[in-house]
């Protein structure tokens, strides 16, 4: 069964990607893959298990996790509406009396 693995990856340069693609391009299973140096983001598509790829990618020495932005940003979708209250709280009267001060 074809499944996508999304791992965040520390690399710094071209020689860490080619590193990463070494690894995956001799991985078993793996049909297609994408690096993005940018964002550290390995997307790895095929009939691959996530924790081998975890694994496999790991061994180029690189600090590397799942991605987390998928699973976790659902359940705390909720508390977001919550979030733009406290932009809400005066930020003016911290500038005002900077300003007296400047005048006095």
């Amino acid at each position: 069964m074809s499944q996508t693995v999304v791992l965040k990856v520390g690399m710094s340069c071209q020689g860490c990607v080619g590193a990463v693609k070494r690894v995956l391009g001799k991985m078993e299973g793996v049909e297609s893959f994408d690096i993005d140096i940018k964002e550290q983001k390995v997307t790895v598509k095929g009939n691959v298990q996530p924790e081998a790829v975890l694994q496999t990618v790991s061994k180029t020495g690189k600090k590397t996790a799942f991605w987390e932005a998928e699973a976790p940003s659902e359940p705390e979708a909720p508390s977001k509406p919550e979030a733009p209250a406290e932009p809400e709280a005066p930020v003016e009267p911290e500038a005002k009396p900077a300003e007296a001060v400047a005048v006095a």
